[in-house]
């Protein structure tokens, strides 16, 4: 695992260091970070989450991307980032367990990292981490040679299925993928809803993405753990945004 470092100066004066795991103890704290964020917060827990880590096979072939705190060294941000080269390693991305790939998009992944499992811890979801950690996505991609960031954003159901679906049906009509990247899911989520007659919000996450550039490449997927409906998004670093350019790139 690579270990570089930057620091990043935020608007109160404190610091944070945004890096990448160098060792288990590292991963060890993502997962638990994920865990209070995916599970405890989000009411997602089983019989078996004893460890309260969030993990899976995936864990041990990814990069993770850390946003620590400079004093004490406290992780309060987190991406998983697996290489497309590293992919077969993988027994394939994450992404491709919710949706089929076609051959159109197989030339992108290959050039591409897929991301996930995002989380900033709730007493620091002022911007601050989020910005480093994207940053830090920005800077990886530069760095190696990729060309796109892909991954599922999530949109979560919490018993409105109407909602969840505005969402996506809005997501999808703001900024369709190019045909031949679409990609089906293997457990779709209905669309076929009532419009909900409540204001359709966006996810941060999904939002900033959006605002960001990135592309909707088909229907949502549901992913039955964690009771989300996934849209598979891919995000061109020729086409980002280029009020966000200096940001990140300068930043990184």
């Amino acid at each position: 695992m690579n270990a570089d470092v930057a620091v990043f100066q935020i608007a109160t004066g404190q610091s944070l260091v945004t890096r990448l795991a160098s060792c288990e103890a590292d991963v060890i704290e993502a997962q638990r970070l994920r865990y209070r964020v995916f599970r405890e917060d989000h009411g997602h827990l089983s019989s078996d989450d004893e460890v309260q880590l969030d993990s899976d096979d995936l864990d041990a072939v990814c990069e993770h991307l850390l946003v620590c705190e400079a004093v004490g060294g406290r992780i309060v941000g987190t991406y998983r980032i697996l290489p497309g080269d590293r992919a077969g390693q993988a027994g394939g991305f994450y992404s491709e367990r919710e949706f089929n790939f076609g051959s159109g998009i197989a030339p992108v992944m290959r050039r591409a990292i897929e991301v996930g499992r995002a989380c900033v811890a709730p007493q620091w979801r002022n911007g601050a981490v989020i910005m480093r950690l994207w940053a830090g996505l920005a800077a990886f991609a530069s760095n190696h040679g990729y060309e796109y960031l892909a991954g599922c954003s999530s949109v979560r159901i919490d018993n409105d299925p109407a909602r969840a679906a505005s969402i996506c049906r809005e997501a999808m009509r703001a900024s369709p993928g190019p045909a031949a990247w679409r990609v089906s899911p293997r457990v779709p989520f209905s669309l076929e809803v009532a419009p909900s007659h409540a204001a359709v919000t966006m996810p941060p996450l999904l939002k900033g993405y959006l605002r960001l550039g990135a592309y909707v490449c088909g229907a949502p997927a549901w992913d039955r753990d964690f009771d989300t409906a996934d849209l598979f998004t891919v995000l061109s670093i020729n086409r980002l945004d280029q009020r966000y350019v200096r940001r990140f790139f300068g930043n990184a």
